[in-house]
């Protein structure tokens, strides 16, 4: 299958993303270059000095939203690509209204309890919609440790899964952007097995 056909395909579908930071950034910047239609990105932090090792973000964007700032750098990459950025903090409740309308959902917080959050509200008040989680990504090397897991047909991890970030431990680019690359590659995936008419039955 040639690229225009893979592009062509893919702009069909609407994917959220919740969390613009390491994971959130970089597979979403991956899903724009491969020609996902829509985005939908919340995160209601801010861009910060100490981010730059290993988020799609530039100097000139500190202090910016990162779900404002990440629009703007898709915008240079693929102009085609509809980037919606919300600054809303999420929770179980304003989940399904945020991402109504969303294919597939990738997960992409730092903290666990926001993880299990996510998933627990969109196991519950978003069924069938699948869901691609990040868990594990600190440190260097180790890369044969790094991987995709299909628990079912709406749940997907993908990192080495016991890795967790601390002050001798931290999030480093090359495995961060292994992990959320792995993310795009699994919502890809997911979308070229199946029509957009199969995500509204």
């Amino acid at each position: 299958m040639r690229f225009s056909e893979i592009k062509d395909h893919l702009s069909q579908f609407r994917v959220g993303i919740a969390g613009a930071g390491g994971l959130g950034s970089n597979c979403a910047v991956a899903l724009a270059r491969s020609g996902v239609g829509t985005l939908v990105v919340s995160d209601f932090d801010v861009v910060e000095p100490a981010n730059l090792n290993r988020q799609y973000y530039f100097t000139s964007q500190v202090g910016m939203y990162k779900s404002v700032a990440l629009k703007e750098n898709i915008a240079r990459i693929n102009p085609d690509i509809t980037v919606i950025a919300l600054t809303q903090k999420l929770n179980g409740r304003n989940i399904p209204e945020i991402f109504v309308g969303c294919d597939i959902m990738v997960e992409a917080f730092d903290s666990a309890d926001m993880k299990e959050m996510l998933v627990e509200t969109i196991l519950t008040k978003m069924p069938g919609t699948p869901v691609v989680i990040g868990s594990g990504l600190a440190g260097w090397g180790d890369s044969d440790a790094i991987r995709y897991r299909k628990v079912d047909d709406t749940v997907y991890i993908c990192g080495d899964q016991s890795t967790t970030v601390d002050d001798d431990m931290p999030p480093m680019a090359p495995r961060v952007g292994m992990v959320a690359n792995m993310q795009a590659n699994t919502v890809i995936e997911i979308l070229m097995k199946r029509t957009r008419d199969y995500f509204r039955l």
